[in-house]
């Protein structure tokens, strides 16, 4: 049977604009594993490499899902908070994760990511301060669609129906 996984879904903030450029698995990963080597040593990094990937990453939304084994997620999101820049061809942005939502399968993470959404996009309604911009953010909401597909991935055998 395949160890039990635990994903980590995290969002990329930055001040700075040009930090979304440089959002990249490679960046993202070499960021991580730096913090978990500084808060836990090299013992801690080796229990946090095994099976630890980057598992998806949206640059334009900053949305990252890191895995890792269960037995080691504690290790992984008491680090993240150490992360203070991404680095990519020799710049470094300064940016922070914040930690979303840990959950046993990328089904839960996708579910929550969606609810999260829902919440971000609602603040924005009510923070509209006319018609107009509050027609405009409606306009656009109703213009993406969210097509549910089937996994054609091998993501499936991820599950290990612990939550």
């Amino acid at each position: 049977a395949a160890p039990s996984r635990r994903y980590v879904l995290c969002e990329v903030v930055s001040e700075d604009p040009r930090c979304r450029q440089c959002i990249e698995d490679r960046a993202v990963g070499l960021a991580v594993r730096d913090a978990i080597g500084k808060v836990h040593g090299d013992y801690g990094l080796a229990c946090c490499s095994i099976s630890f990937t980057v598992k998806y990453l949206n640059a334009y939304t900053g949305t990252v899902l890191l895995r890792c084994r269960k037995d080691s997620y504690r290790l992984l999101c008491s680090a993240l908070p150490f992360v203070r820049q991404l680095e990519s061809r020799n710049l470094r942005y300064p940016c922070f994760l914040n930690t979303l939502h840990v959950g046993g399968t990328i089904r839960t993470c996708q579910k929550f990511l969606i609810q999260y959404n829902r919440r971000q996009l609602l603040m924005l309604l009510q923070n509209c301060t006319n018609e107009e911009e509050r027609q405009c953010i409606q306009k656009s909401l109703l213009s993406c669609s969210l097509t549910e597909e089937q996994s054609q991935s091998g993501d499936e055998e991820d599950d290990d129906g612990t939550e």
